[in-house]
């Protein structure tokens, strides 16, 4: 087997997943490894889960938006799945599998059963534009009778669609719902799920993580007071379950450890991690490609784990989808500016292992 992450993740094999999940987890988006002619690569594939887990990330989300969708309703996506759970197996402590699910119910269902069949825990549950709100709860309720659901506010630039408060009232009083990835990058609709939560009486059941690529330390150490009905209830964001955390994870896994203290009370790393907000964030819309309506966000992560050495380029799926105008520039100045956010170094020493 391979080596374990050291430090505070020891002892989380003593936890059910549930439990895990619930106390707050580093959970990269799970990017796809590609051949120079598109096709997948499973040694890199491998050694991306590899990273992962060693880096200390306690979940894999695969087959999401960083897995890219176009993998979905293909012959791809069970042995993307399947490398991934088959991966994690090689360490001795539990890794939380999280799969991406996408489309129609019928379709969604599938998928959660494939999921299933492959060792996975839950699912994330993409929204699925031509389903109105009531089409969604059905499905999501569909969907948890297969595998609990990780409900997903995706932002409408990748593909995502706004959604009222009164929806996630509904969806966080599913009991199948144990989560919720908060991504929509709109503060006033993140505010509408921290409230559905609360208003559905399920604050301390149902977990949420932060997606919001361009508010990560900000939302993980935030204590969010809740006022339904006159009472006042604090909810908080966990963990985190992004594309950002890609990339960079060893780091991402001290950010969060240090966020959990922040939250505890500990002044001193509350005000270290406002510090390194805005550098996280400016970094991330490099990588992400903010200036171009997140055209180049796929390939802008390939290419930071290209120069790692992890992938072999930043080939897409889609030959028409890379890097926008300008945005290997960017890249260059905050991979310079910010050399305290990367893990290159812990990237050296296990590449070759990983790559084996």
């Amino acid at each position: 087997m391979l080596g374990t992450a050291s430090g505070a993740q020891a002892p989380q094999a003593q936890e059910s997943v549930r439990d895990l999940f619930r106390r707050g987890l580093v959970i990269p988006a799970h990017p796809l490894a590609l051949t120079e002619d598109r096709r997948l690569d499973e040694r890199r594939q491998r050694a991306l889960t590899r990273y992962y887990v060693e880096a200390g990330a306690g979940g894999l989300a695969v087959g999401v938006h960083t897995t890219q969708f176009a993998i979905h309703g293909t012959g791809l996506l069970a042995p993307v799945l399947e490398l991934a759970a088959g991966t994690a197996k090689e360490f001795e402590r539990e890794v939380v599998l999280v799969a991406g699910v996408t489309g129609p119910t019928g379709q969604a269902v599938a998928e959660a059963e494939l999921a299933r069949s492959l060792g996975y825990h839950m699912v994330l549950l993409s929204p699925y534009r031509e389903l109105d709100e009531d089409g969604l709860i059905a499905r999501a309720r569909a969907v948890g009778e297969v595998l609990p659901v990780i409900g997903f506010y995706l932002q409408p630039a990748v593909g995502g669609r706004p959604l009222s408060r009164d929806f996630w009232t509904r969806l966080a009083g599913i009991e199948s719902v144990v989560g919720v990835k908060v991504a929509p990058f709109d503060r006033y609709r993140t505010l509408d799920v921290l409230h559905g939560v609360v208003r559905a009486g399920r604050a301390g059941e149902v977990a949420l993580y932060t997606g919001n690529d361009d508010h990560i330390l900000a939302d993980l150490i935030t204590s969010h007071r809740v006022v339904v009905d006159g009472r006042q209830v604090e909810v908080e964001f966990v963990g985190g379950l992004l594309g950002q955390w890609a990339v960079w994870v060893r780091r991402a896994v001290e950010l969060l450890e240090e966020a959990t203290l922040a939250r505890s009370g500990d002044d001193a790393a509350v005000r270290r991690l406002l510090g390194l907000d805005g550098h996280l964030t400016d970094a991330n819309a490099a990588i992400f490609d903010s200036a171009n309506g997140f055209h180049g966000c796929i390939p802008g992560i390939h290419e930071v784990l290209r120069r790692q050495g992890l992938l072999a380029g930043r080939w897409c799926l889609d030959p028409g989808e890379d890097l926008s105008p300008g945005q290997l520039a960017e890249i260059d100045r905050v991979w310079a500016a910010y050399p305290w956010l990367r893990d290159d170094d812990f990237v050296a020493q296990g590449l070759d292992r990983w790559l084996a």
